[in-house]
């Protein structure tokens, strides 16, 4: 990523490895509420793709705008998608993964322990959740009724409705299919057995177990920002990311932190690069970061949004969201040091990232050395989902719990 190294840092000296910053799995979990929706505003829709398999999309409709769908027929609904692309425009909220929506049961919250699936039987779809340490428990969430072509309304069973997820007092983008155990046995269903939530339990993905980072990836995932494969229940902890799926993370992060609002145009988004179409999943969070000044391009005028991130560019990214989330709570957007800064062995003064990673490592360790062991940091190497996770993680704490004197204030 194209970058302007911010201006040289006065001291840098040797950082003493510290603990990595957690917070209780636990109280994070706890501070998951919900509130309610108009459930004639909102749809979960099976989208057809790759022949005959089904992936989970959920639209809200917002009041007073033009309709994002229109259905036709029973048994099954067909659903008419006005509005595919993802984009900002105002008009319908959209969530397409498991960073997006999950399980509520009696006020509960089992995204960690609960995985959403789209299965065919008996001639119609069943949207199920699965758990995630035993596959042969699940509870059946919505039907469609039947089978037909194209895009297909789930209506919902008895005692389930929608809610979206909220922080403290903000609403945030993440959708709840929400439970009520009494309603559902009023409504002629078992009651389901669900296993208590946990979140420091290692059922959430079976490769992540002994890895570094497994906590800070845990509540990533509990707080939405983040996801794990769907097709297999796995994290790929040292998988690569890409500068689009950093463009999402880094978004979807930014929306779970209080005071922070994300200011969007009404418009669609135009094709501000050549290799970002506007149709593409990416372009309006590609669109919204790059006006906000979290990313930018090349002098090409491409993005290579496939293209893997550099640890050193995670950083860049990093350090933009902190200063764009700060100023958004009325803090100065510089950001100021928790730890002496760290002096890489690596990393040498005419590098580009040399006083960005340098002061990324004072500001809550966002920056740390590689798998967190010894005084390189690897800069130019592919940031893998793992240490991403972790790092927008320690970000996100850093500005939560920023003041308005701490702005100020240096590291003696």
């Amino acid at each position: 990523m194209k970058f302007t190294p911010l201006g040289r840092l006065a001291t840098l000296a040797t950082l003493a490895l510290t603990s990595v910053l957690s917070i209780n799995s636990t109280a994070l979990g706890q501070q998951f509420d919900e509130t309610e929706l108009n459930q004639n505003e909102v749809i979960g829709v099976a989208r057809p793709y790759g022949g005959n398999k089904y992936d989970l999309l959920v639209i809200q409709q917002i009041p007073g705008k033009r309709e994002c769908w229109r259905e036709t027929g029973s048994n099954p609904i067909v659903v008419e998608p006005l509005l595919l692309e993802y984009d900002f425009t105002g008009i319908c909220n959209r969530a397409t993964d498991s960073n997006g929506y999950s399980i509520r049961l009696d006020d509960q919250d089992y995204g960690l322990n609960y995985l959403l699936r789209i299965v065919e039987r008996n001639g119609e779809l069943v949207l199920v959740g699965t758990d995630r340490s035993d596959s042969s428990k699940e509870i059946v969430i919505a039907r469609t009724g039947g089978m037909a072509p194209g895009f297909l309304k789930f209506q919902l069973e008895p005692g389930w409705e929608f809610s979206k997820r909220t922080y403290g007092e903000k609403v945030l983008g993440h959708f709840y299919f929400s439970g009520d155990s009494v309603e559902i046995a009023q409504g002629g269903q078992a009651p389901p057995t669900i296993t208590a939530n946990n979140p420091n339990s290692s059922v959430t993905f079976g490769d992540i177990n002994r890895d570094i980072y497994r906590s800070e990836i845990q509540q990533a995932v509990a707080l939405g920002f983040i996801s794990g494969y769907k097709e297999d229940n796995t994290f790929r902890p040292e998988a690569p990311l890409t500068r689009e799926q950093l463009v999402s993370m880094v978004m979807e992060a930014l929306q779970t932190i209080p005071n922070v609002s994300m200011t969007s145009s009404s418009a669609k988004p135009a094709q501000l690069f050549s290799d970002v179409d506007s149709s593409r999943w990416s372009a309006g969070k590609i669109a919204w970061a790059q006006q906000n000044n979290i990313v930018s391009g090349y002098p090409d005028n491409t993005f290579r949004p496939t293209q893997p991130v550099t640890r050193a560019e995670l950083m860049a990214v990093l350090r933009r969201a902190a200063e764009y989330a700060q100023a958004q709570k009325g803090l100065a957007a510089q950001l100021s040091m928790k730890q002496t800064p760290a002096n890489f062995s690596d990393v040498s003064p005419d590098f580009w990232g040399y006083e960005l990673i340098g002061q990324m490592s004072g500001y809550c360790r966002v920056a740390s050395p590689l798998n967190e062991t010894g005084n390189t940091f690897a800069p130019s190497q592919p940031a893998q989902r793992n240490y991403a996770a972790a790092a927008t993680f320690r970000m996100r704490e850093c500005v939560i719990t920023q003041t308005p004197s701490a702005t100020n204030s240096q590291p003696q």
